[in-house]
């Protein structure tokens, strides 16, 4: 077993806690955006949540009115989502580089584990086979030439890419004023590219378009 793998084990229980410094106000700014980023997604439509941990971001995206199935490879996080998620969505074992749904979904969402793919471009021709809307994923583009994600992306079937930056920190609460500027600034064109030099992350949808 990784180091990393180790870690998910130990820390399964309270996963999302102890990753977000306020991972409520987090993880509803997040599902807000792959609601409607790209195509929009309708009450009902179902989001296939790939490496999904403890299930934390389930509770968010059915608190939308989406469905929501979460997958993940390590059983304790599996048995951790399941416990959060109480019945109200399934939650199954799966590696993002094999597992396909028994039917379509509307969305997949793949956060913080864009870097397990072992081939990204087959990895997101398989997450189109499935997937009838859009595919999300969470993008640091200084680590990832955003030309190769689009090339890869359109290689895969799915052309239509739309990008949003996203400025809420991950390891610190900030205060309410802060964090609504913040959000704000996510949309501000230039000034928010720019930012994104130095650090920040894209979300990413990509869709098949029109």
């Amino acid at each position: 077993m990784s180091g990393k793998e180790g870690q998910y084990v130990r820390q399964a229980a309270g996963w999302s806690d102890e990753q977000y410094a306020d991972a409520r106000t987090y993880l509803e700014h997040r599902a807000r955006v792959v609601a409607e980023l790209g195509p929009r997604l309708e009450l009902g439509d179902e989001v296939l949540d790939l490496a999904c941990g403890d299930g934390g971001f389930g509770e968010q995206l059915l608190q939308l009115g989406l469905r929501y199935r979460g997958v993940d490879s390590t059983p304790e996080m599996v048995g951790a989502a399941k416990q959060r998620l109480a019945g109200r969505a399934p939650v199954e074992i799966g590696d993002l580089n094999d597992y396909a749904p028994s039917a379509p979904v509307a969305a997949t969402t793949v956060f913080r584990a864009i870097y397990y793919a072992r081939d990204r471009r087959d990895f997101f021709r398989r997450a189109a086979s499935y997937t009838t809307g859009k595919l999300v994923f969470d993008l640091n583009p200084r680590q990832y030439p955003l030309e190769e994600i689009v090339a890869d992306l359109r290689a895969a079937g799915l052309p239509s890419v739309t990008l949003r930056p996203f400025f809420v920190p991950q390891t610190r609460a900030l205060p309410m004023p802060v964090g609504a500027l913040l959000r704000l600034a996510e949309r501000s064109g230039p000034p928010a590219r720019f930012a994104l030099r130095y650090r920040f992350t894209y979300v990413v949808a990509a869709s098949r378009g029109v």
